[in-house]
């Protein structure tokens, strides 16, 4: 696959993105960050980004410097210092993700007065507000590619061990595109675990999710999640306008 695909999306987060992810995905203090467990999850992320031969930057190798140097840092006694208070060693770092994190929802909600402003000036006539809450329609929000990951990072759990290779003769990143394509020909709205049926294998999961990748890179198709951690939909955007989100039959 390494010889194939080397992936580096146009949208692709940052490392504080990362940490936020992370934050949120074990529902603990920004302010109280337990560091020995954010910084193994994160080295993972970063494995496992490897793996899928995703574009790893720089940044992402000295957050993980960072975040070990904060936790040896952590494991070391206190130094007590007349009349001042010892200084957390997580301080810099809580203090960056806080303004990045106010940042991104600055920035988030100027793209959700775009897009409710957007959608008042393409309602159609006699379309009333009432009728548009009536329509069945999801209350979905875009995801990150931390996001994608994540719910990537549960099928591989679930994975059984291989008992064959799959080599990129058997199977290979544009069968993968193909068929991902030819379910959204036919059905626009896909689950994101759909996409995955099949012989559950390891390889077979990363050929499929790089194909998944691929695909959002292009602009072929859209990734949707129904709110924090819930459903992923994958929507075809060649085909269904954004705002006009249905579930799959």
């Amino acid at each position: 696959m390494e010889e194939v695909y080397s992936i580096k999306l146009p949208v692709f987060e940052g490392p504080l993105d990362l940490l936020l992810h992370l934050i949120k995905e074990n529902k603990v203090d920004i302010y109280d960050i337990p560091i020995a467990l954010i910084t193994h999850q994160y080295l993972e992320y970063i494995e496992m980004m490897k793996e899928l031969n995703l574009d790893v930057a720089g940044e992402f190798l000295l957050m993980a410097a960072t975040l070990i140097h904060i936790k040896s840092r952590m494991l070391l006694p206190v130094e007590e210092v007349s009349g001042e208070e010892p200084q957390d060693p997580r301080f810099e770092l809580v203090q960056r993700l806080i303004e990045y994190q106010a940042f991104k929802e600055a920035s988030l909600a100027l793209k959700e007065k775009e897009e409710e402003w957007s959608s008042v000036f393409s309602r159609e006539a006699g379309d009333t507000e009432e009728e548009s809450e009536n329509s069945g329609e999801l209350d979905l929000f875009d995801l990150s590619l931390f996001d994608l990951l994540g719910a990537f990072r549960k099928l591989l759990e679930k994975a059984p061990p291989e008992i064959v290779n799959i080599t990129k003769e058997t199977l290979t990143v544009k069968d993968r595109i193909a068929f991902i394509m030819e379910r959204l020909e036919n059905q626009e709205t896909v689950r994101f675990e759909a996409l995955f049926e099949g012989a559950m294998t390891k390889a077979y999961l990363i050929v499929t999710f790089v194909a998944l990748l691929e695909i959002l890179r292009l602009g072929l198709a859209r990734a949707y999640q129904e709110g924090d951690f819930g459903t992923i939909w994958v929507i075809n955007s060649q085909r269904q306008p954004a705002g006009e989100i249905g579930p799959a039959e």
